[in-house]
């Protein structure tokens, strides 16, 4: 089967473009010679920081134009597309999050449906090649059977932030059926590496072994019925992204919408996962350390485990995410020991 390459003479717009994954896409892109417009609004949900020094790595290209705004506020979506009449987009600002949807609903209404709702009518009243957005295995709930197939009922999500992500899917496949907008939905798994989210649990399981504290794992300390999570490294999802951006689904007489699941297909039990860590940040640091460990129950929101079935990303673009935890980790405690000063 033959896919179309990358285009670099289109225009591709990045939202969340200061965020982890569009971050690594913008990269990519604009390596290749791509134009790559960015929104992001620099929220604090974690250290800005973090997200104003993935920008100045960006904006060292001049195929790379970046604006302050908030997908959620129309007007300067709209003048976003009138502007720059991106051929592609990549819609990947969102509120993310499972347990702070708890704690503040309203952020995740506001980015996630307002603000996809937004991106798909600039989408209709300027054409473009392909939308493509980020969905969550998130949607997949509760869901016992494994792995996760994306043709799965996922009609009872146990999180707002699940909700939402399933609401995008239904959205967007509405939008490609009226409008015929080319549109693809990929269910992100636990996506992890370098410069990362602050707000992930490997990530505050570093920051907390310097800091001194004991780190909260949330399994009731029951390893036999561990949680798994299917952890996919940033450049894997990355490469995914890009196959999948001039390969948009068509089939005649059929809604040119279609949702993937990428992940790892290769789920890790926890404890694995934080042992793999300690290893890994033992070597970045030529010690041996370990973490303070605290058990609690599992937390509301949480699911027992992430499991993608990868078959129908591979069948679509012959992709198969395939970086080791024991590889991805090493990469992120090397980083964050460069980056925070800690070698």
């Amino acid at each position: 089967m033959s896919y179309k390459q990358l285009d670099v003479k289109k225009t591709y717009l990045v939202t969340g473009a200061a965020g982890f994954i569009g971050y690594y896409l913008s990269q990519k892109l604009l390596d290749q010679g791509c134009r790559v417009i960015g929104i992001d609004n620099v929220n604090e949900y974690y250290d800005v920081k973090l997200k104003l020094e993935r920008l100045n790595r960006l904006e060292s290209h001049g195929n790379f134009t970046f604006i302050k705004g908030d997908i959620s506020d129309k007007e300067t979506i709209t003048n976003l597309f009138k502007e720059y009449s991106p051929d592609i987009v990549v819609n990947l600002a969102a509120q993310a999050g499972v347990r702070y949807s708890i704690e503040n609903p309203d952020a995740y209404i506001q980015s996630n449906i307002i603000g996809f709702y937004n991106i798909l009518e600039a989408c209709r009243h300027y054409p473009v090649d392909h939308l493509l957005y980020a969905s969550s295995s998130s949607v997949y709930g509760a869901n016992k059977k494994v792995p996760f197939e994306e043709t799965d009922f996922v009609d009872q999500p146990v999180s707002l932030y699940a909700s939402t992500k399933k609401s995008n899917e239904l959205m967007a496949h509405t939008y490609s059926h009226l409008y015929k907008i080319p549109s693809t939905g990929l269910r992100f798994f636990t996506v992890y590496g370098p410069m990362g989210r602050p707000d992930m649990a490997y990530f505050g399981f570093t920051d907390k072994y310097f800091n001194g504290d004991e780190i909260k794992i949330f399994n009731n300390g029951d390893f036999d019925n561990d949680l798994y999570r299917d952890f996919t490294y940033v450049d894997d999802i990355v490469e995914g992204i890009e196959l999948l951006l001039s390969n948009p689904f068509k089939d005649e007489g059929e809604v040119p919408h279609k949702v993937y699941n990428i992940g790892n297909s290769n789920p890790e039990k926890l404890m694995i996962f934080i042992g793999t860590l300690e290893k890994c940040l033992s070597n970045s640091l030529g010690k041996s350390i370990e973490f303070k460990k605290k058990f609690e129950p599992i937390m509301p929101g949480d699911v027992p485990a992430t499991y993608a079935s990868t078959a129908l990303l591979e069948k679509a673009v012959g992709f198969k995410p395939k970086t080791s935890i024991e590889e991805g980790l090493q990469n992120f405690t090397d980083w964050y020991c460069e980056y925070y000063n800690k070698k």
